[in-house]
């Protein structure tokens, strides 16, 4: 397979069916694969300073993830997810890569499912409280200053 391509968009540059697309592989694995009904339209990726970057092959999203925009000029990194016939070919690590790129200098947090905290931590993301389970999955607040 091709190498994927990277994109970077606001929400206002998205057209309907990459929205779609991306919308569905977070449901396909967040909702479905690990059986989490939430509410996955949570009204931020519409927010002006959020940035969806995704990695896509023949126009498909393979990976993806968004950057919000906190108070205090903090960067949120969220919603990261890989499709199932993806994993395990670095994908996740290539958009982390830029999306800290994206970010910068400016703090960043994110919310990890626990088991991913050493993958976060290989990000220079630290442990910042006490784990908290969410939608039945185990989680760990983490930051990165620069």
């Amino acid at each position: 397979m091709p190498e994927p391509t990277t994109h970077t968009a606001s929400f206002a540059e998205l057209d309907a069916r990459t929205f779609h697309d991306l919308l569905r592989l977070r449901i396909d694995v967040f909702v479905v694969e690990q059986a989490c009904p939430y509410p996955e339209l949570d009204g931020r990726d519409v927010e002006p300073g959020t940035r969806h970057l995704w990695l896509a092959h023949d126009g498909a999203p393979l990976a993806y993830l968004r950057i919000l925009a906190d108070p205090g000029g903090v960067a949120r990194i969220g919603r990261v997810v890989v499709a199932t016939g993806a994993r395990g070919g670095g994908l996740a690590a290539r958009l982390m890569t830029e999306a800290l790129r994206l970010v910068g200098d400016r703090p960043c947090v994110l919310e990890a499912q626990a088991h991913l905290a050493g993958f976060y931590a290989g990000h220079g993301f630290t442990v910042t409280g006490p784990e908290y389970v969410e939608d039945g999955i185990p989680h760990i607040p983490m930051s990165r200053t620069n």
